[in-house]
């Protein structure tokens, strides 16, 4: 393993290294969940995905920041420029912007479809249009933008295992997966989402349990079923979850126990949520880093990735 790392570090560039170095800072401070998975990864698929999450960071800061509607586009669009550049091949590795030189690093070593941030930009720019989903078809719509794409992205870096059964099918499972991140992450936020004006869930299942006056206190919508709005879609996301797992088998040991370590996290919040849906109102739900740990150790040893295989052998039998 010594020899790995450092075979790598002889192969990249300093300003290289320093870039990714300043990518990897990004992310072990903003990206707390994400970081754990990663951790999990060999080096140079490590980078890699710290790189990807500081160009997303990026996009997404502009958007959930305090800038003029106007400017937001303008800043979007820039970001979307630099990324073109870096597809072209015309970012240099002594660029002053390290995300641009480490993204740049990461899409020749790996085949990414850079084409997902692209689309998370149009995500990012439907939040600064204000866009809201009359229905579930409508908000997936956003989540592949916003979720799913990464998971594509994601897969370019980790690879399929050579001769794994039904790897054609890994992009559309791993866009699933990031579905369920994404649903998972508009249940946890939803009050934050309201304080800052935003609504995600679909105004037909908001109608259908009475919710429809949104959630601006600690207490649901007086006469509403909001118990039932929470377990409804984490039904639809425990749906997702399990029809994105089946990518595990497909993926490396250490690429299996990343994605297992981060889906592991965010299921374990929807159990929370199910368990007490009020606890969205009244601030973040959230795992203490010993359970997040667990959940990391439990994914390096391959549980998840076996119980996937096992189901999945008992269907085919």
């Amino acid at each position: 393993m010594i020899r790995t790392v450092e075979s790598e570090q002889q192969h990249v560039p300093a300003p290289v290294l320093a870039a990714y170095r300043y990518c990897e800072a990004v992310t072990g401070t903003q990206a707390r969940n994400f970081a754990y998975g990663i951790r999990l990864l060999p080096t140079s698929k490590r980078r890699a995905m710290s790189a990807l999450y500081a160009f997303s960071r990026r996009v997404d800061d502009i958007g959930d920041g305090t800038l003029p509607v106007d400017v937001k586009g303008e800043r979007l669009e820039e970001t979307r420029a630099l990324l073109t550049r870096v597809r072209k091949g015309e970012v240099a590795e002594d660029d002053t912007d390290p995300v641009a030189v480490a993204l740049a690093h990461t899409a020749e070593a790996f085949p990414v479809p850079l084409g997902g941030l692209d689309e998370l930009i149009d995500g990012v720019l439907m939040d600064v249009r204000g866009e809201t989903y009359e229905t579930w078809d409508d908000l997936k719509v956003y989540c592949r933008c916003v979720a799913g794409a990464i998971g594509r992205l994601s897969l370019g870096v980790f690879g399929t295992e050579p001769g794994a059964r039904g790897a054609e099918r890994a992009p559309e499972y791993a866009d699933t997966l990031g579905l369920a991140l994404q649903l998972t992450n508009i249940l946890r936020d939803v009050r934050e989402d309201a304080q800052g004006g935003r609504t995600y869930l679909p105004a037909d299942d908001l109608a259908k349990f009475g919710c429809s006056a949104g959630f601006d206190g600690q207490l649901p919508p007086e006469g509403s079923d909001f118990a039932g709005l929470v377990h409804f879609e984490v039904r639809r996301a425990r749906a997702l979850f399990a029809e994105g797992y089946r990518l595990l088998p497909m993926l490396d040991r250490r690429s299996g126990a990343c994605v297992a370590a981060m889906a592991g996290i965010y299921r374990r919040l929807l159990d929370r949520i199910e368990r007490d849906p009020q606890a969205v109102l009244r601030g973040r739900v959230s795992l203490p880093g010993r359970e997040k740990a667990y959940v990391a150790v439990r994914g390096l040893s391959g549980l998840d990735t076996r119980h996937v295989t096992r189901r999945t052998v008992r269907r085919r039998a």
